[in-house]
């Protein structure tokens, strides 16, 4: 029998398979469809301290092997998190999340860490210093090595739990900002966020987005974010949710052995809703193809 199991920070997970942010909603959407509580853990979707209604319409364009989103961090606040979608969560998942929280100024991140911290239900906060597609925030911490250290130290100071970041791609050294990271006291790391892209209409000669721009995602990004996380992990001592173009259980296992502890699968949830649960079971019987017997084992591996 297979060992599925991984840790982060303390926190046992039955298997390394995260849904995550912005594609999987609050979880229960999906809780319609299949007991996910087969999952290992989900990241909810990403929360900031007011309400946003997101970015204007449209905001998804399709690519080749991937997609462009702009979605623009639609949420109901922090409040709303905590009083309402959390529990209806708690109904049909009885294992804690990943609770993803974004922010425009670093007040913004301590008040919706401080917000939740006190719930149950949140394993680890996923701080997102990586979002392409709002102005005025998001990205603009994650692309400076000192903008994102400030962030982590500010969250740190406020949270009794874990504190991963979740790093852009959309920068020349991603390890520097990395360093910065685990230097200023982060537990972990969250990578890659989004490709930076752009579709024009050559009817209309505009932009396909209202945004102009968007976060690219799919498996077009998969070896780019394998490169990210290879790099990273031989730069840091924090673990490492890799996460970028994951479409199946061989991928879960290319992504470990780069060096992430667990894995977050995105945009194939968009594409068919039950991608998390078949790579769940589909991964017993890749790991003895592979010689695997326990997954925790390999992270790392092709170092």
């Amino acid at each position: 029998m297979v060992d599925t199991s991984v840790t982060l920070s303390g926190w046992r997970l039955d298997n390394p398979v995260i849904p995550a942010s912005g594609t999987f909603g609050y979880g229960y959407e999906f809780a319609e469809l299949y007991d996910i509580n087969c999952l290992g853990s989900l990241s909810i979707k990403g929360t900031t301290l007011s309400p946003r209604f997101g970015n204007p319409t449209p905001r998804i364009a399709e690519c080749p092997s991937g997609m462009l989103n702009a979605v623009g961090l639609q949420n109901p606040g922090a409040e709303k998190v905590k009083t309402e979608e959390l529990p209806r969560l708690a109904k049909c998942f009885s294992k804690k999340v990943v609770a993803n929280v974004s922010g425009f100024s670093l007040d913004d991140y301590t008040e919706v860490c401080r917000a939740l911290d006190g719930e149950e239900q949140v394993g680890i906060f996923e701080v997102n210093v990586s979002c392409p597609n709002v102005h005025g925030g998001g990205m603009a911490f994650g692309t400076d090595p000192a903008s994102a250290a400030a962030v982590t130290r500010a969250v740190k100071a406020v949270t009794t739990k874990p504190v991963y970041i979740k790093l852009s791609p959309n920068v020349t050294d991603i390890v520097a900002i990395a360093r910065a990271c685990e230097e200023a006291g982060a537990d972990g790391l969250s990578m890659i966020n989004t490709l930076l892209g752009m579709r024009i209409d050559p009817r209309t000669r505009r932009p396909v987005l209202a945004n102009r721009t968007g976060g690219y995602s799919g498996p077009a990004v998969f070896p780019v974010a394998v490169r990210m996380v290879y790099q990273v992990y031989e730069a840091v001592n924090i673990p490492i949710i890799g996460m970028g173009g994951v479409t199946s259980a061989r991928d879960v296992i290319e992504m470990m052995l780069a060096g992430a502890t667990a894995v977050e699968v995105g945009a194939a949830n968009l594409v068919d809703p039950f991608a998390c649960r078949d790579i769940v079971a589909e991964l017993p019987a890749v790991m003895k193809e592979y010689g695997i017997e326990k997954l925790s084992e390999i992270t790392g591996g092709a170092h």
